[in-house]
C-alpha cells in the first residue's frame, strides 16, 4: 500500500427540516435533525505549511454549509407540496430550499461535489475531498465516497 496523507474536518450545528414525501413511515411529515458533515481529505503531497488542506481556507465551504442547511426547510424538487411550500417561504414562515433528494446521501454527494470544486479551483489537483458523512444525529448517518476523476494520487 502507498503512504498517503490524509485528515478531516467536522462542520456541525446546522439545524434544519425536511420530509421524504415518499416515504410510508413517518419519515413523510416534516421533522428535523440538526445535521453534521465531516470531510475527509487526501493530498498528492502537503502544501508550504505542511497541511493536507489548511482548515482555516475553508471558509467558502462553511458559508455554503450554512445557507444550505442552517434553519432552512428542505424539500425535494418533486415534494407535491412544492407550491404551498413555496407560498410559506414567501409569507416568511420558513427559509425554503429545494434539492433533488433532501436525503441524507444525496446531502453528502451535494457536500463531497462543493468541497472538490473549491478545492480543484484553489489547489489545482493537489488535494482532493475523497469522502463527506452527513449525520442527521449521534445515531443516522450516510456517506458518499469518490475520487474525483481530476485528481490522480500517483
Amino acid at each position: 500500500m502507498t503512504a498517503a496523507f490524509t485528515c478531516s474536518k467536522t462542520f456541525s450545528g446546522y439545524p434544519c427540516c425536511h420530509r421524504q414525501w415518499r416515504h410510508q413511515g413517518h419519515c413523510r411529515f416534516v421533522h428535523g435533525y440538526s445535521r453534521s458533515f465531516t470531510c475527509w481529505f487526501h493530498a498528492t503531497a502537503l502544501d508550504a505549511n505542511g497541511f493536507v488542506v489548511d482548515f482555516s481556507s475553508l471558509q467558502d465551504l462553511e458559508t455554503q454549509l450554512a445557507h444550505q442547511f442552517d434553519h432552512t426547510f428542505l424539500v425535494n424538487a418533486d415534494d407535491p407540496l412544492l407550491g404551498q411550500w413555496q407560498a410559506l417561504h414567501s409569507q416568511g414562515a420558513l427559509d425554503l430550499r429545494v434539492m433533488d433528494n433532501v436525503g441524507m446521501e444525496a446531502s453528502a454527494q451535494l457536500v463531497w461535489g462543493w468541497a472538490n470544486v473549491l478545492l480543484q479551483e484553489r489547489d489545482g489537483g493537489r488535494s482532493c475531498c475523497w469522502k463527506v458523512e452527513a449525520r442527521e444525529n449521534e445515531r443516522n448517518g450516510a456517506c458518499f465516497e469518490a475520487r474525483p476523476a481530476w485528481f490522480s494520487a500517483a
